[in-house]
């Protein structure tokens, strides 16, 4: 919808009601980032270690890796929504959102460690029931958390400035823990392992979910829910997708989701393949993880800064995309080994720009709530989010299962010298073929048309409603 024709729908006396000045305590905002802190001492800690821990550590194939990627999402395609509608039918005195922080999380924090129990020297029937049966729960246990989470934003605060501050914060907390997680990982292996990389892993996993733990808790302990939302009513699912479907801006959010999830985790999950046998030492994903850090968490930081120029979140987020697409597309030209200033140069500028973008990307979503309810006059936070949270995971199980297709058929074989299909198939897959994609995701979100004034006197009208 052009905004022109937005503003058309729109009453002219709306915007002397608009007020969406509630403020929300530092302290909040802290305790909100802190639960993306724990998110990705988990997800991305599965994102970008589980399938080399599969392939190279408890011996499973490519073949049976991709298959239960793409399995998995048919059983996200079930419960996400089913979550998600959960979410927002929960009563209590903590809200709808944040009581499945407090309980979920320290049950998805055991689950995590089991999936890291997994033996080597079990028969290979076992081995792949058991990472089917402990995937498919670690990643039930995470939708459980991450829905509510990231409905939360939404349940804090109308204010969309106040919004952009919130995900920033938590944009902030996620690139710090993901820069840690990925410097101290690698050499954890090693130093908890003492020689046995399976219980490295183990032990980093204990670790990790605990953390986990402690920071969604952290996150429920200092968070509140004050948006005030209509009575629940019986609403089926039909009516609901069929809200959703009008909800333009949420389309290309979600859009966005499933591209960012394809693009991102399909890099991840080859980022280590790509330094131990690409650029021949694993080591050097750590020189990289530190490298990146610090762009990250300034990347992060200045999405305010461009929203403020642009006043529209997914302009913010598509010259984010843009500009990491064509720095992704120049990384192919230079390895570590022969131009190591370029390479670790150029990696730093397209985490600056990827940060960027991670920010906007999650502000968008509780806005677009607040379209669908202007729109429809049904508030269905919990389930909105969870088809952003499918939307993601489809594009992880295609990233990821179609790199682990590829190299299965481009013949890799674990811990061994790889043939050269196999390594331009990770080389591309970390510089060419992500780069394309981010271009695409910065072309769709152009058309995102939801500006700050629009938001506003959407909000306001919304207002009007509930007065009347």
């Amino acid at each position: 919808m052009s905004s022109r024709a937005l503003r058309a729908e729109i009453p002219v006396n709306v915007k002397k009601r608009t007020d969406t000045n509630v403020r929300i305590p530092l302290i909040s905002k802290v305790a909100y980032g802190m639960g993306d802190v724990g998110c990705n001492f988990s997800w991305m800690f599965v994102g970008n270690f589980l399938m080399i821990f599969y392939t190279d550590v408890f011996g499973i194939s490519m073949s049976a890796v991709a298959g239960l990627m793409l399995f998995s999402r048919f059983w996200d395609a079930v419960n996400d929504p089913v979550i998600g509608s959960l979410t927002d039918k929960t009563k209590s005195r903590w809200g709808r959102y944040r009581p499945w922080l407090l309980i979920a999380a320290p049950i998805t924090a055991i689950v995590l460690m089991l999936t890291f129990w997994a033996h080597p020297d079990w028969p290979n029937t076992s081995k792949i029931v058991y990472m089917a049966v402990t995937y498919c729960i670690l990643v039930l246990g995470y939708t459980c958390v991450n829905i509510p989470y990231g409905t939360l934003c939404g349940a804090m605060t109308q204010n969309i400035e106040e919004r952009a501050q919130i995900n920033t914060f938590r944009s902030v907390a996620a690139m710090i823990a993901i820069g840690i997680i990925n410097i101290i990982t690698v050499p954890l292996i090693s130093k908890l392992g003492a020689g046995n990389d399976k219980r490295g892993y183990l032990l980093i996993a204990v670790i990790y979910g605990c953390i986990f733990a402690a920071c969604h808790i952290f996150c429920f302990s200092k968070t509140k829910e004050v948006v005030t939302i209509p009575e629940k009513q019986k609403v089926s699912i039909k009516e609901q997708l069929k809200a959703v479907s009008v909800n333009k801006p949420y389309i290309l959010a979600l859009a966005g989701q499933l591209l960012f999830g394809f693009t991102l985790y399909g890099r991840n999950a080859d980022a280590l393949y790509y330094f131990t046998y690409v650029e021949g030492n694993k080591a050097f994903f750590t020189t990289y993880s530190m490298c990146i850090i610090i762009p990250s968490i300034i990347g992060a930081a200045c999405f305010p800064l461009l929203f403020k120029w642009t006043n529209n979140k997914g302009r913010a987020a598509s010259i984010f995309a843009f500009l990491t697409g064509i720095s992704m597309l120049s990384l192919y030209l230079f390895s570590v080994r022969t131009s190591p200033i370029l390479f670790y140069g150029i990696s730093g500028l397209t985490q600056f720009f990827f940060s960027g973008f991670n920010t906007a990307i999650y502000a968008i979503i509780p806005d677009c709530v607040e379209y669908g309810e202007w729109k429809t006059g049904l508030r269905n936070d919990g389930f909105q989010y969870a088809f952003v949270s499918l939307g993601n995971k489809i594009g992880m199980a295609l990233g990821t299962s179609l790199l682990a297709l590829v190299l299965g058929v481009a013949g890799y074989v674990a811990n061994q010298q790889q043939n050269e299909t196999v390594i331009a198939v990770m080389k591309h897959s970390f510089t060419t073929i992500p780069g394309v994609f981010w271009v695409v995701t910065g072309i769709v979100l152009f058309f995102y048309r939801l500006n700050k004034k629009r938001y506003n006197e959407i909000v306001g009208e919304i207002k009007i409603r509930k007065e009347q």
